[in-house]
Formats: C-alpha cells, sequence, structure tokens
C-alpha cells in the first residue's frame, strides 16, 4: 500500500541528505519527517522514498545498503579547480554533478559493479605532466579506432557528436548532455576507477561540446575530475602539477581534434587559440 512505511536504513538518509549538500531545515521544508527518517523514529512510504531519492539525486536501492557506501565526496575528485572557484560553482551546476554521481551509482547497480568496456581507456594509457600531446592524442586515436580520415568523412557537426559519443563508450567513458542554463560552463567530467562520466552543456554548439567531451577525456585520464568553462581565469591561480594538467587537458583537445599537421593546414593565417580550436571542425567542413 502506498501509505505503508518502508524500512531502510537512517545512516543513509542522514548521509544522502548531507552529501548533497542539504541543510536539515532546508530538507525538513520537502519533507516535514526527514528528522525522524535520520534518526530511525519512523520511515517513509514508497512514494515519499522515490520523491527523496530524485531530491538527493540517488538510486532508490542505495537507502537499503546497510551502511553509506565508501565513496569520495564529489569535491574531493576536483584535484586542479582551487577551493573558492569550487565555492563559487552555481547551484545549478551542482545539481547536475549530484545527478552524475548519481549516474555513477546506477552504473554500478546495473552492471554489478564492472564497467561494460573492453578495456577502459583510464587504466590503459598512463599519462602525467610530462606526456608529449601529439604522443598522447595519437595513443587515445589508436585506442578508440577512429581515424583521421573517417573523422573527416562525417558530414556534420551532429554526425560526429554522436560518433564520438558512441567511441567514448567502447573505451569505457559514459557521456550524458543536459540544459546546464548557464552558457560560461561547457561541461564537466567525474573520474571514478571504474564509471568515469563525461557531461556536456546540451545548451553549447555541437563543436564545443566535442572539445569538451577531449578536454573532459584528458581530465579522466589523469584520474582527476574537471569543469570546462569558457574562460580558464582560474587556471592562473594553480600552482605546479594541477595548473599543467588543466593546460595540457586544451592542449590534447585540440591536437586530437585536428593534429598538428591538419591545424596548420587549414589555420593558415589564423590567430591560434581554444576559439579557433573549437571551430576547426567547421573550417574543415568548409574546404571539404
Amino acid at each position: 500500500m502506498a501509505t505503508e512505511q518502508i524500512p531502510i536504513t537512517p545512516a543513509l538518509v542522514r548521509w544522502g541528505r548531507e552529501r548533497a549538500g542539504v541543510t536539515a531545515q532546508a530538507a525538513a521544508e520537502r519533507f516535514p519527517r526527514i528528522e525522524d527518517w535520520e534518526n530511525g523514529a519512523a520511515f517513509p512510504t514508497y512514494p515519499q522514498l522515490e520523491q527523496l531519492a530524485e531530491y538527493l539525486k540517488l538510486p532508490v536501492a542505495v537507502f537499503f545498503f546497510p551502511e553509506p557506501p565508501s565513496v569520495p565526496r564529489i569535491r574531493e575528485t576536483f584535484r586542479t579547480l582551487p577551493e573558492q572557484e569550487y565555492e563559487h560553482i552555481p547551484r545549478r551546476i551542482r545539481l547536475l554533478l549530484r545527478k552524475a554521481k548519481a549516474f555513477q551509482l546506477n552504473l554500478a547497480e546495473l552492471t554489478g559493479g564492472r564497467n561494460p568496456a573492453r578495456q577502459l581507456i583510464t587504466r590503459a594509457l598512463s599519462v602525467d605532466v610530462s606526456t608529449n600531446v601529439q604522443q598522447l592524442a595519437t595513443a587515445v586515436r589508436e585506442f578508440i579506432g577512429v581515424s583521421l580520415e573517417q573523422q573527416f568523412s562525417w558530414q556534420d557537426p551532429d554526425v560526429a557528436l554522436k560518433q564520438w559519443r558512441d567511441a567514448l563508450y567502447r573505451a569505457g567513458i559514459f557521456t550524458f548532455k543536459d540544459a546546464f542554463e548557464l552558457d560560461e560552463y561547457s561541461g564537466f567530467c567525474l573520474f571514478d576507477e571504474e564509471f568515469p562520466i563525461i557531461y556536456v552543456n546540451n545548451s553549447s554548439t555541437k563543436t564545443r561540446q566535442i572539445f569538451t567531451l577531449f578536454h573532459e577525456l584528458a581530465h579522466l585520464m589523469f584520474h582527476t575530475s574537471g569543469i570546462d568553462t569558457l574562460t580558464d581565469e582560474f587556471v592562473a591561480h594553480l600552482q605546479g602539477d594541477n595548473q599543467k594538467i588543466e593546460v595540457l587537458c586544451n592542449r590534447f583537445a585540440a591536437e586530437f581534434l585536428v593534429p598538428t599537421a591538419a591545424f596548420n593546414a587549414a589555420m593558415a593565417d589564423r590567430a591560434p587559440s581554444e576559439a579557433t580550436a573549437t571551430g576547426l571542425t567547421d573550417i574543415l567542413y568548409q574546404r571539404k
């Protein structure tokens, strides 16, 4: 019956709320008895549990675990994002980050905790800040099995985006799209040893989405989460290897999508920049 209480694990309710960054007061405005659910004095009905799971962006099954799952907090995986920048992430993006984490938990539940890819690219290819970008781009292209000729045969960016997402899925990377409602955010990735995820802003141009896929792929190969924005002012505040990683991610995306030789041919008399790099696909289509 809809009014029957479901005996879930109380500690999971508090864990889920705190992990989502929701205060007890804010949660109580939506769920008046959540304090009782957290201390085991009462339990939610199944419809309430579904609503709570959606609110906290967690699978329903999580609330039946014997104890909170041992997974790192989202913030802890963003090694190259300064603390002050992370704290300023807008609420909409924080919601999508929690949604992405929920997807990771769902994927683990659906697959028995094992990535369905034959070989996971983030394990197969090792990188560090001294890695040669051109060599890395070549290695990634060989791993995912898409030649430059095949890439340039795709008739438009819509086809290219679908093909790249399919190729990344075969390499063990799950990609999702959503309306970020904030144009300055192009996408982000969440690293996980088994289920790395890339999220792109569905409102961005297709060419920008493609660039974001490979900027974030580089982050994942460094085993770090990342956020791609239209401006990279925060990079100047990074130090040491973290700054090098962020710079390398942009360089890798540009080098992968159009290797240096093709870049030089396509970009004759054009100033090199990230903005022009994201438009390379259009330039190449115009030359076909």
